[in-house]
């Protein structure tokens, strides 16, 4: 029976695709879908895929010999026999894809509860955690050793473990950490009998030789196996993997996968959700590889990342920037956000991309770019997390919330509710659906005074950007209103002036010509930023452009970027 303690335990599935499934599609599958599907959930803290080392020369796995070993620590036995885990294992949770993949896969899956560890304080870190990305892209040595007992053997065999086996495993420069477990109480024997496996987790570098070691077991050990591994993804809280097959969507309509996407790479959209429940939708696309650089692109209020869209579009197209992956979402303020109530401000929007950037297993930004309460978001993570943004260009905002802007945002709202408009909005991703009742939007009337306000009259005569302007429209009309009333609060009340003297990293200012006051407050921006370092940053001027100038230039602004990234 269930323990009304929790029982810690793990997850142990070895893989091996058949010849009829190529590694592409197979691991497309596993990164992008199973495994982010099961560690988006709270009580498995973490997922690794191994790759075996134990194979003759460059023979493929086995069936009996599997390649591929996968592990997840489970902090609650017990909840993977309940829901949302057993979704997941039948249709429609189990997906048409995972049920075609997983025919051609052996597979061998088994529950484990825990029975105790031993970790050396001095070379073992937790891989999953944001503070231990360095160590993590080092990677991790693995040996696993499972064999089976009888019921009455297994306090025999743990003593011997502790006595014996470990004291042998202490001597070997470079061992992290050794963890052994039973055969769960979910999933008894037939047989009666108690299978367990011993896990050893070694540096990259190290040599482990813990042969021997079972050589005079107190008691027979039946079925006994060796592998080696060496790690070869870490999954975190979402799909990441830009190595795409084929166009995928998740019966939530939420999660997609999208390859080929012009003008270069390809592209993920899902959720992340963050710590005290807010759900965000993100973009990622461009580079497939795991490590290359990340820009990230904050938005404005009212909008959603469509805003970014021209720009994208004429960063790609100059060929170096290929490199690049660009991630986009949509902040606090556009949707319903999952019913948290957590009041928004600078600060918890610039923790937001943090936690989107550990949920990606991204170390460090390469730029985050951002505008209006996004370049303010953009300057404030900057400043308060260097050593995760390595550079940024803050656009159309100031350090400081500017006097009566509550009042001013006031009004604007009270605009929006006295027209009353209501649409059906879906919670996920913002764009317009069957969802069950109308929720109310900020509407025409305000609508048409953003805009107004945001771009530069001459705009409107341009055939190019009046569709672009009308765009921007929509993305404001529908806008929650509920969402909207709650997010604009972050732009009330905050001040990050007195952090840009010593900030030491590298910084850009960028503002259209045509939006008020800005131009000049931004370039007294760019050059207090750094001055305690006898420094300033960059500062450029669109001209022609207003609040949003990468919807009015998007290739001046794309030009900019770029050569401030190559510098």
């Amino acid at each position: 029976m269930a323990s009304s303690t929790p029982t810690r335990g793990l997850l142990f599935v070895t893989m091996q695709p058949k010849e009829t499934l190529p590694d592409v599609r197979f691991h497309d599958w596993y990164n992008n879908e199973h495994g982010p599907n099961r560690t988006r959930l709270p009580f498995i803290p973490n997922g690794f895929r191994y790759r075996a080392t134990d194979l003759e020369g460059t023979k493929n796995g086995t069936q009996d010999k599997p390649e591929y070993l996968a592990i997840y620590d489970i902090t609650d036995m017990q909840q993977l026999m309940e829901e949302p885990y057993q979704y997941l294992r039948a249709p429609p949770g189990k997906t048409q894809r995972e049920i075609d993949v997983m025919a051609q896969i052996w597979v061998d899956r088994m529950l484990f509860d825990f029975m105790g560890e031993k970790a050396n304080d001095k070379t073992f870190v937790k891989l999953e955690s944001p503070e231990h990305f360095e160590e993590n892209l080092g990677g991790n040595g693995l040996t696993t050793c499972r064999f089976q007992l009888e019921a009455g053997q297994v306090a025999q065999a743990e003593n011997w473990i502790k006595q014996s086996v470990i004291p042998v495993v202490e001597t070997v420069p470079g061992w992290r950490r050794v963890s052994w477990f039973k055969n769960s109480y979910l999933e008894p024997r037939k047989d009666g009998k108690v299978e367990i496996v011993v896990i050893f987790e070694f540096t990259p570098t190290a040599e482990p030789k813990i042969t021997g070691i079972y050589d005079n077991p107190p008691v027979e050990l039946s079925n006994s196996k060796t592998r080696k591994y060496d790690l070869f993804y870490t999954f975190g809280g979402a799909a990441r993997h830009l190595a795409i097959v084929a166009p995928w969507t998740h019966p939530d309509g939420v999660t997609k996968t999208i390859p080929h996407v012009s003008p270069a790479g390809s592209a993920i959209e899902s959720t992340v959700t963050t710590q005290d429940g807010a759900v965000l939708p993100f973009r990622l696309e461009g580079n497939s590889a795991d490590d290359s650089p990340v820009l990230v692109l904050v938005n404005s209020v009212l909008v959603t990342w469509n805003i970014w869209d021209r720009f994208i579009k004429h960063f790609f197209s100059t060929p170096e920037n290929h490199k690049y992956r660009i991630l986009r979402f949509l902040s606090r303020g556009r949707t319903f956000q999952s019913g948290t109530t957590s009041p928004v401000t600078v600060d918890l929007l610039a923790s937001d991309i943090i936690q989107l950037l550990d949920s990606l297993r991204i170390p460090q930004a390469a730029a985050l770019v951002g505008v209006s309460l996004g370049g303010a978001t953009t300057l404030a993570t900057a400043l308060k997390y260097p050593a995760r943004i390595k550079s940024f260009v803050s656009c159309d905002t100031s350090a400081k919330s500017p006097a009566g802007n509550k009042d001013a945002w006031g009004q604007r709202i009270a605009v929006a509710e006295e027209e009353g408009k209501t649409l059906r909005l879906a919670s996920a991703s913002g764009d317009e659906s069957s969802s069950a009742s109308p929720q109310p939007v900020v509407g025409e009337e305000l609508a048409e005074l953003t805009v107004r306000r945001w771009f530069v009259p001459e705009s409107y005569d341009d055939p190019s950007i009046v569709p672009e302007i009308e765009k921007v429209k929509h993305m404001v009309f529908t806008n929650s209103l509920a969402e909207f009333s709650r997010g604009v609060e972050a732009l009330f009340d905050y001040d990050y002036t007195s952090l840009l003297p010593t900030y030491k990293g590298k910084g850009a200012f960028l503002v259209g010509a045509g939006d008020g006051m800005l131009p000049k407050g931004m370039e007294k921006l760019s050059k207090e930023l750094g001055s305690a370092e006898g420094r300033s940053a960059e500062f450029k001027v669109v001209e022609a452009a207003g609040h949003l100038p990468m919807v009015e230039k998007p290739t001046d602004v794309a030009v900019f970027v770029s050569g401030f990234l190559a510098k």
